[in-house]
């Protein structure tokens, strides 16, 4: 059988280290690069055409939701596996909406990371078991509020807060002060705020926030 050939992608080294020594000695497996950051996913991926991506959300350059988006785009013979610390149910639905295959949490052991390598492999979908409890309360709390939401879209109270900010004319940084986040952790914010409201440049973003009275009380 032909080993599954892998691509680990996380800006934090020690985390890459971690995940190939966890993986590495599966005779299954083949861990063909490594890269950190989002554009340097896309290239390694585009050059080395592996069977599975496991790439985090959080990454410079190009965030993990929109490099996994344009990976199952570009090469849909690629399957990528969410492998993160975000237990967010808006972010396993953008993760989702990007074509990715799987969502696991690195608090998992080696033999979940190992199952959802051969699940993605096989074209099934995986998900870490708290990401699969969240998406069914996500599920049940969308059911009932529908008749309530009218259309609008639904940010979370963070996306809220953060959008308040941003027409408030606060950068990534200002905010990321503000709040006590990092700014990739805004970004990533920022990101997912642009695709659910299919917002695609940050001055139209500052319109849309300043015209919902996002910046009435900023």
């Amino acid at each position: 059988m032909a080993k599954i050939r892998i691509l680990l992608a996380d800006d934090h080294e020690l985390i890459r280290t971690g995940v190939r020594n966890l993986i590495g000695s599966n005779k299954d497996f083949q861990i063909v690069g490594e890269s950190a950051d989002g554009m340097d996913t896309l290239t390694k991926t585009r050059d080395l055409r592996p069977d599975v991506v496991v790439i985090d959300i959080s990454m410079p350059k190009l965030s993990g939701i929109e490099a996994a988006r344009r990976i199952c785009d570009e090469m849909s013979s690629v399957k990528v596996l969410v492998l993160t610390m975000h237990e967010n149910a808006e972010y396993v639905y953008q993760i989702l909406k990007s074509g990715a295959s799987g969502y696991v949490l690195k608090n998992a052991g080696k033999e979940e990371i190992t199952e959802a390598i051969y699940a993605v492999t096989r074209g099934d979908k995986f998900f870490s078991p708290r990401i699969s409890e969240l998406m069914i309360s996500e599920y049940v709390k969308q059911a009932e509020q529908r008749d309530d939401q009218s259309g609008r879209v639904s940010l979370t109270k963070r996306e809220q807060e953060i959008l308040r900010l941003i027409a408030g004319g606060l950068n990534n940084q200002q905010i990321a002060g503000k709040l006590f986040i990092s700014p990739r952790t805004v970004d990533t914010h920022r990101t997912n705020i642009m695709q659910k409201l299919n917002i695609h440049d940050a001055a139209n973003l500052m319109r849309y926030a300043l015209e919902h009275g996002y910046g009435s009380d900023v």
